[in-house]
C-alpha cells in the first residue's frame, strides 16, 4: 500500500503553529453556525459517502462517484482521507467539462481523477501539515504545502479540515485535482 510521505522534518514549534491555524480555520469555515451544528458537522455521522452526502455541498462529487463505480469502495471499512472538491469547485471547470467526464466511454478518465483526491490511511489536519506531498490511490502524489497559516493541497485550498467520517476524514477544497498538472 502506498503511503504519504514526509520530505521534511517539522519543527515541533511549525507543526504546534500550523495545528493552531489550522484549529482556527476549521471553527471560521463554519462562521455562522450555532456551536451545536459546528460540534455535529465535525463528528463522524456516517461513512466518507453518507458524511459528503449529508453535507449538501458535494452533489457533483457524488454524482461522479457513482458514475465511476466508487460509491462501494467509499463505504468501505477505509480507512480513507478524501480531499473533496465542492460543487462550486466543479463549477469552476471549463465548461462541459463535467458532463464529458461523466459519460460512460470516459469512466476510466474520471476514475483517475477522483481516486486523485483519495490518500489510504486517516490523515487529520495535524498529520496532514507534517507532508510536503502525499501518495494518492490513483498512484500520483500531491503537494502539500502548510506555509503562511493555511494549507494547499495541489495548490487548492484546504476550506474545511478534519471532517470525520467513520472509515476516514474529509478535508474540503475549493479546486477539483487534475493528476500530472
Amino acid at each position: 500500500m502506498n503511503r504519504p510521505t514526509q520530505s521534511r522534518n517539522a519543527s515541533p514549534v511549525r507543526t504546534l503553529v500550523a495545528a493552531l491555524a489550522l484549529g482556527l480555520a476549521a471553527p471560521l469555515a463554519f462562521a455562522g453556525q450555532s456551536a451545536s451544528t459546528q460540534a455535529a458537522a465535525t463528528q463522524a455521522r456516517g461513512d466518507i459517502i453518507d458524511t459528503a452526502v449529508a453535507a449538501g455541498q458535494f452533489n457533483t462529487l457524488a454524482a461522479a462517484l457513482t458514475a465511476a463505480g466508487l460509491v462501494d469502495t467509499l463505504k468501505g471499512n477505509g480507512p480513507f482521507t478524501v480531499f473533496a472538491p465542492t460543487d462550486a469547485a466543479f463549477a469552476a471547470l471549463p465548461a462541459g467539462t463535467v458532463e464529458h467526464l461523466l459519460k460512460p466511454e470516459n469512466k476510466d478518465q474520471l476514475i483517475a481523477i477522483l481516486t486523485y483526491h483519495v490518500v489510504p490511511g486517516r490523515y487529520p489536519a495535524a498529520r496532514v501539515i507534517t507532508l510536503d506531498e502525499a501518495t494518492t490511490v490513483q498512484g500520483g502524489a500531491v503537494a502539500i504545502d502548510a506555509t503562511g497559516g493555511a494549507v494547499k493541497v495541489d495548490g487548492a485550498n484546504v476550506v474545511t479540515a478534519d471532517v470525520a467520517a467513520s472509515n476516514g476524514v474529509i478535508h474540503v477544497i475549493d479546486k477539483v485535482l487534475m493528476p500530472g498538472s
